[in-house]
């Protein structure tokens, strides 16, 4: 006796095995990051791991070290924030700590299984500023900054994530020196690979979120 299976029956069973084998052809990374203040890590439309502390935190300078699995090779993509109280850019707004915050930001990437270096937060990324301010550095002094810093303020560009995204464009990262960003908090608990750059837009201070883009090659 034959036995016709239905069409819904059929199409879970394909998606099951191309499921199974998406899984079979990844490869599990581990990756070190710490950003001053935050980050979130892309692949795609898939959030792979966002920063455990708000990016709104006071003195936050996190570091996370995660592993994830994904098919190389393969774009990835990481917003970058700065902590700012609003759009003027300033921190501690009202109080006589008030000041301009500057940013900074460290990655690397390995094999989990073979402990291979695949990537490193360097110049060679692709980052632009989507946030900045205050434009003018004389508004720190006003008594009300929300009205007097000026600021530009833009949005994530459509598709930005996604591997087909023309990125060309786009300026390099700038790396910064450890003396100009001053990493704390979480950062000396990694082994930095000595390729390992401090990244950023050419301004610390103003620019305060960045979007960045890299590839990851195949694996050998």
């Amino acid at each position: 006796m034959k036995t016709f299976l239905s069409t819904s029956t059929l199409l879970a069973m394909s998606l099951t095995v191309a499921c199974a084998s998406s899984v079979s052809n990844a490869d599990t990374l581990k990756a070190d990051v710490w950003a001053d203040n935050w980050f979130a890590l892309h692949a795609g439309d898939d959030l792979i791991k966002e920063d455990s502390v708000p990016y709104n935190t006071e003195r936050s300078f996190n570091k996370e070290s995660f592993e994830f699995d994904i098919e190389l090779p393969a774009q990835l993509s990481f917003v970058i924030k700065d902590f700012k109280e609003n759009d003027t850019g300033l921190e501690y707004i009202g109080s006589p700590r008030v000041q301009i915050g500057d940013g900074g930001f460290a990655a690397q990437i390995f094999d989990a299984t073979t402990s291979k270096l695949l990537a490193v937060s360097s110049s060679e990324w692709r980052c632009i500023t989507i946030h900045q301010a205050p434009l003018n550095h004389s508004c720190l002094r006003s008594s009300d900054p929300e009205t007097d810093c000026q600021s530009i303020v833009g949005a994530e560009p459509e598709g930005w994530t996604n591997a087909s995204f023309d990125d060309s464009d786009w300026p390099n990262a700038v790396e910064h020196s450890a003396r100009a960003v001053q990493p704390r908090r979480g950062y000396d608990e990694v082994t930095w690979h000595d390729d390992v750059k401090l990244i950023w837009s050419a301004d610390l201070e103003t620019d305060n979120t960045v979007l960045c883009r890299f590839t990851i090659p195949a694996s050998e």
